[in-house]
């Protein structure tokens, strides 16, 4: 059997001397219709996201006749042809996938349900080359399915398909059997094919197919219209498999040739499952050769079938996972169980203060200096510590249960318990009860900071108790003004006394070079699926969740465009394709933005690397926050995932495909906040000017315990 070379293709012509002479010639011909739209293309195409390389921009075009139209249309090089008709498919398909599957042959048999196939395999670029066999011509009773038209008709059903193929995409590949298939010519056919689609009524030939895939090691497909059925057959994997699944046992190939539709009936069903036929196709069935003359199939299950077919050959082309077997995609079923969509999340008005704690003092003083404790900030709210306190005084504790990956070495912890400390100091003052502090270098789960009970008071901590209280959490955007020198004096004061540095940038070029920074690390963040996992678990939304842990959704401050491409960005699987891309540079972008609206970037730096340094860092980091937010400051605190890491190790446990990065990010950070050699960095708080929040984060009370005798 030869392969035709019909009138199915476009004459593709370079602009060089050869085909210059066949443009003119075609030009001379006052029936060719010339199509020149090569500069909207043009444009399109230096439109795209990322710019494409020079070579692409500056590919020669072509001239693509059409001798079926009599049209002649000048087109885009092949490779920026396929770039901009492709271009929607990123990131569904990314642009790597896309080049993998251009090395896909796909042979069809049957271009009735075949043409859907082949026209889903072009749309979506799945295929470099296309092998069509058909026999047959085009009738009318067939356009109920076959998405050809008037002009097509008495044209075989391969040329009408091949031409279509052409018109969308004229440099796949299409070779055509117009003669069809025989038992003799299987082996041929399917000689060089990654994938062989079965969508032919002759039952000789199905077995046929089968059995040389099987023998070839080629999967087949087999889409069904009806419920939407979708058959795999991976003789790829499975050599031994039986042909239809086992489910028509041996057949005997001489006695298949020649049935007529009628006959065909009874194999048909073991081979569909009569049981699972839809209730219209099985009543048909009844009335073939009695008043209908075949079976009956719709176009938009053809269309569908199309579909599903060809997402099974991408799964194959990109070596995705695909099973052997069958499922169903019935949309009459489905139709049959619409539902209304759940609800959106409406998430309740913030209350002015969180019950039980905010500005109301417990009448007990050891209760208030405990609740000023746990009003202390933490990394996503997780309240690290345990509190035990007594008549005589209290102790901290990092609690090991609350860590997180990101908490390297309890070194985020322990700025959380150093802010606790500070605000049980502040209160305790307050109380008159100010007694000695002391700070051990303690594994986690052991008192790292005690505070005794006496009878001292520290009109400067006491003077902030109202301040302490009043402490939040602002995300809200800003709008950038110059700190007066009296602010920074102030809070440079609140840094050292405390025993740490503050390191203070206010340039604008600075600030959006720290905003490029940690958007970048939010990104790797998003990326990263330890870290992914653990960021989308601090989040709460309520009323669905309790709020006394975590980040309360309300306390992002996102609009509602935000919000909804956030319930995207927390599934995992979204996330894991962007990976795969290396793609997602706008996952950064709400950190950014808030960055770039800040008056000031503050990032609290400490001698040292022990535990007690990071403790005495984080009561540096509470009081350098009340003070910005007494006077007049929004404070919104930013841990970068490298924050708490020490050398590459540690880096690269927390990414490892990114580590390098978040190595070169920790640098760049220090470098623009002129952090020196031997410090520490506690935290990052965004400095502004902005409206007040919607809500303040709450406190769980299981962290705290009291006991009658001493510790």
């Amino acid at each position: 059997m030869k392969e035709s070379c019909g009138d199915h293709t476009a004459l593709l012509l370079d602009e060089d001397h050869l085909a210059a002479e066949v443009l003119d010639s075609l030009r001379r011909d006052p029936e060719v219709t010339f199509v020149d739209k090569l500069d909207e293309q043009r444009v399109a195409l230096r439109s795209l996201l990322p710019t494409p390389d020079s070579d692409v921009l500056d590919e020669a075009p072509v001239w693509a006749y059409y001798p079926w139209r009599k049209t002649a249309v000048r087109l885009l090089g092949p490779n920026s042809f396929r770039l901009l008709r492709l271009d929607r498919n990123r990131n569904k398909i990314t642009a790597s996938e896309q080049e993998r599957l251009r090395d896909v042959t796909v042979a069809i048999v049957g271009l009735s349900v075949g043409h859907a196939v082949a026209l889903a395999l072009t749309l979506e670029g799945a295929c470099g080359a296309l092998r069509l066999a058909d026999f047959d011509v085009l009738e009318l009773s067939n356009l109920n399915r076959v998405p050809g038209t008037v002009f097509d008709l008495g044209v075989n059903k391969a040329v009408v398909a091949a031409r279509r193929i052409a018109e969308i995409d004229p440099y796949v590949a299409v070779t055509l059997w117009e003669e069809g298939l025989g038992i003799g010519s299987v082996a041929e056919f399917l000689k060089g094919a990654d994938v062989v689609i079965d969508e032919c009524d002759s039952l000789d030939v199905k077995v046929s197919l089968r059995r040389e895939a099987r023998r070839m090691g080629i999967p087949v497909l087999m889409a069904t219209s009806d419920r939407g059925l979708l058959d795999v057959e991976r003789f790829d994997d499975e050599p031994e498999r039986a042909i239809f699944h086992g489910l028509v046992g041996d057949l005997d190939m001489e006695s298949l040739a020649g049935l007529d539709s009628r006959d065909k009936i009874p194999l048909i069903l073991q081979i569909l499952d009569a049981g699972h036929l839809s209730a219209t196709m099985a009543a048909s069935l009844v009335e073939v050769n009695e008043t209908i003359s075949t079976w009956p199939q719709l176009g938009g299950d053809v269309l569908l079938g199309g579909a599903e077919v060809a997402a099974a050959v991408r799964r194959i082309g990109l070596g995705l996972p695909l099973a052997s077997g069958r499922c169903r995609m019935d949309l009459d079923q489905n139709l049959d169980y619409l539902a209304d969509p759940p609800p959106p999340v409406v998430l309740p008005a913030p209350s002015q203060a969180p019950e039980g704690l905010g500005r109301q003092a417990s009448p007990r003083d050891v209760d208030s200096i405990l609740r000023a404790a746990m009003r202390a900030p933490s990394g996503g709210n997780a309240q690290p510590w345990t509190i035990i306190s007594t008549a005589e005084g209290m102790s901290l504790s990092v609690a090991p249960e609350c860590t997180t990956t990101m908490d390297v070495g309890y070194r985020g912890s322990c700025v959380a318990v150093g802010a606790a400390l500070h605000n049980a100091r502040i209160a305790a003052s307050a109380a008159g009860l100010l007694g000695a502090v002391t700070v051990h270098d303690a594994r986690p789960g052991q008192p790292i900071a005690t505070l005794k009970f006496g009878s001292g008071n520290d009109r400067e901590l006491t003077s902030r108790y109202e301040q302490m209280l009043d402490r939040t959490t602002n995300r809200r955007l800003g709008e950038p003004r110059r700190l007066t020198d009296t602010q920074v004096a102030a809070l440079e004061l609140a840094t050292s006394r405390e025993g740490a540095r503050l390191c203070l940038t206010t340039d604008r070029e600075d600030i959006a070079a720290i905003g490029a920074v940690l958007a970048e690390s939010d990104r790797i963040r998003f990326l990263t699926p330890t870290l992914h996992r653990e960021m989308v678990g601090e989040l709460r939304w309520p009323p669905t969740d309790s709020v006394d842990t975590g980040i309360d959704i309300r306390a992002l401050e996102l609009d509602p465009a935000e919000l909804s491409t956030l319930m995207l960005l927390r599934r995992p699987e979204v996330m894991e394709r962007v990976a795969l891309q290396d793609g997602g540079y706008a996952l950064g972008r709400f950190t950014e933005d808030r960055v770039v609206s800040s008056s000031a970037i503050a990032v609290i730096a400490v001698p040292g690397s022990s535990a007690r340094d990071y403790v005495r860092g984080g009561a540096a980091t509470e009081s350098v926050w009340i003070e910005a937010q007494s006077l007049g400051l929004a404070v919104h605190p930013i841990s970068p995932v490298f924050l708490y890491a020490m050398g590459e190790m540690e880096l690269d446990q927390l990414s490892p495909r990114y580590g390098s990065s978040l190595l070169r990010l920790q640098r760049e950070l220090r470098d623009i906040v002129r952090a020196k050699e031997n410090e520490s960095l506690a935290l990052v708080l965004r400095l502004s000017h902005a409206a007040d929040p919607s809500v303040r984060s709450e406190r769980r009370t299981d962290r705290v315990r009291k006991r009658t005798s001493a510790w």
